[in-house]
C-alpha cells in the first residue's frame, strides 16, 4: 500500500496582508533550500526564493485593486507587488494551463531563518524556452 504524503504547512503575506500566500511543503525537512536571484529586479526587492515541484502553493488577495503585476524581461512570469506596502511576496508563471509559482522566503510568517539554506543563482541571459522549462521542472505547482 503506498503511503501518502504530509505537507508542512507555511503560512507568508505582504507586510500589510493584503497578499497570503501558503506553500504546501512535502515531508518535515530540516532545511528548505533557497535562492538568492541576482537579476536586477531581486537584487533591488531582496528576493530570495523557494519552491518544490512536489509541493502545491495558494495565494489570496483582499484587495486585487492594490496588487501590481510586474512583468520584465522574457514577460512570461508575473510579480505580485502590494502596492499598499510594496513587499513582492509571490511569482507566478501559468504553462500549459497550470499555475506554478516562486515564493519570496522573506515573507514567511512561521519558518525559523535558521531552517533555511542559502543559494545565489542568476538567470540573466536565460532563453525563454530554457527559463520555461526550469520553472516547469522546479516551481510548486497551484493546488
Amino acid at each position: 500500500m503506498e503511503e501518502a504524503t504530509t505537507f508542512r504547512r507555511i503560512h507568508g503575506s505582504c507586510h500589510c496582508g493584503n497578499i497570503r500566500i501558503t506553500l504546501d511543503w512535502p515531508g518535515n525537512p530540516e532545511t528548505i533550500p533557497v535562492r538568492a536571484c541576482g537579476c536586477s529586479m531581486c537584487r533591488k526587492h531582496r528576493g530570495v526564493w523557494t519552491s518544490n515541484p512536489e509541493g502545491r502553493f495558494g495565494y489570496e488577495v483582499e484587495d486585487d485593486g492594490k496588487v501590481s503585476r510586474y512583468r520584465f524581461g522574457t514577460k512570461t512570469a508575473d510579480f505580485h507587488v502590494c502596492t499598499n506596502c510594496g513587499v513582492l511576496p509571490i511569482v507566478t508563471c501559468e504553462m500549459d494551463g497550470t499555475q506554478y509559482a516562486v515564493v519570496n522566503v522573506n515573507t514567511f510568517d512561521d519558518v525559523d531563518p535558521s531552517e533555511m539554506v542559502e543559494a545565489t543563482t542568476d538567470f540573466e541571459g536565460e532563453g525563454t524556452d530554457t527559463r520555461l522549462a526550469r520553472r516547469r521542472r522546479n516551481w510548486t505547482p497551484q493546488g
